[in-house]
């Protein structure tokens, strides 16, 4: 199958060696372009360039934005004709992005499929995503064969819209996790114990989280002042915070720990952290301190 890929950023260049590694043919577009390696797929000159000539197209992309850009702007998407073909969105955005995309879509003839994934570049290359489908049976059927080289498991969550409300939904917890486990480490760090041996009792404790597990390294690694690989970065996590506490605004609802989670993360990006990966994040928390005058300072 030809499948285009928009967005080639860490994630969008590990899914294009994936799905090049399960046998499709691959074209790529990105703002900056020279991103695609030569061996995967060639770049195309234009979003709407490479939609003339592939089967599927798949975006990841940084926010609302952006999709916004490679879309409907000049040479977007949309200005190719999309009769038979099929669009996958795997941004993670607000739902109502991805309805309004859909209809945008359907108006140029084209399918489409939202699908935004958890996991990382990691799981992204190996093909162990989580997919989370939304759109028609018809169509998120006939996305499979794609989504399922990319992902251990797909669920059809429902319409349009629902894959996003859930994307923000399990990527809330982790997020906070983070900052609690940089809490809880705060409580035993004059202990000085080992931080890989403390991440992994960490995991076999009642509070501890999968991403321990997945993670548990790169974690120690910053606890012990290393500087893990990046793979979601602090400045993307900040992003996701505000799309969720956006989201649960227009639902009438509000979100105390997001808030105060992503203004901890704010001071951490004011201190240069924003380029980090987010496993960093509890060594931010376990490492500032309190002088005696009160005032709160990071390293």
């Amino acid at each position: 199958m030809h499948v285009g890929i928009i967005g080639l950023g860490r994630m969008g260049q590990a899914m294009a060696e994936r799905l090049h590694e399960a046998g499709h043919v691959i074209v790529g577009w990105n703002r900056t372009p020279g991103r695609l390696d030569g061996s995967v797929g060639e770049e195309a000159a234009s979003p709407r360039a490479l939609a003339d000539g592939v089967e599927v197209i798949i975006s990841m992309l940084t926010d609302a934005a952006a999709i916004e850009a490679c879309y409907h702007g000049l040479d977007g998407v949309l200005s190719a004709p999309l009769a038979g073909k099929l669009v996958i969105e795997m941004s993670t955005v607000r739902p109502e992005v991805e309805v309004a995309l859909a209809r945008s879509v359907a108006e140029r003839g084209g399918a489409f499929v939202e699908c935004p994934v958890g996991g990382s570049v990691g799981p992204a290359r190996s093909g162990s995503l989580l997919g989370l489908a939304g759109g028609t049976d018809e169509d998120v059927a006939r996305a499979r064969p794609v989504l399922d080289a990319l992902c251990r498991r797909v669920e059809h969550v429902g319409p349009v819209g629902s894959g996003a409300s859930m994307k923000l939904a399990i990527n809330l917890p982790l997020l906070v996790f983070y900052q609690a486990l940089g809490e809880a480490l705060t409580l035993c760090r004059h202990l000085d114990l080992d931080p890989g041996w403390l991440v992994g009792f960490f995991s076999e404790t009642s509070g501890g989280a999968n991403v321990l597990k997945g993670r548990g390294p790169a974690i120690a690694e910053a606890l012990a002042g290393g500087a893990p690989a990046t793979t979601f970065d602090v400045a993307s996590i900040r992003k996701d915070l505000r799309t969720m506490v956006a989201e649960a605004g227009s639902l009438g609802a509000r979100l105390p720990l997001a808030e105060a989670t992503l203004a901890v993360y704010d001071e951490a990006a004011s201190a240069g952290w924003d380029a980090r990966d987010g496993a960093a994040l509890p060594s931010f928390w376990r490492t500032r301190h309190r002088p005696a005058d009160g005032a709160v300072t990071a390293p």
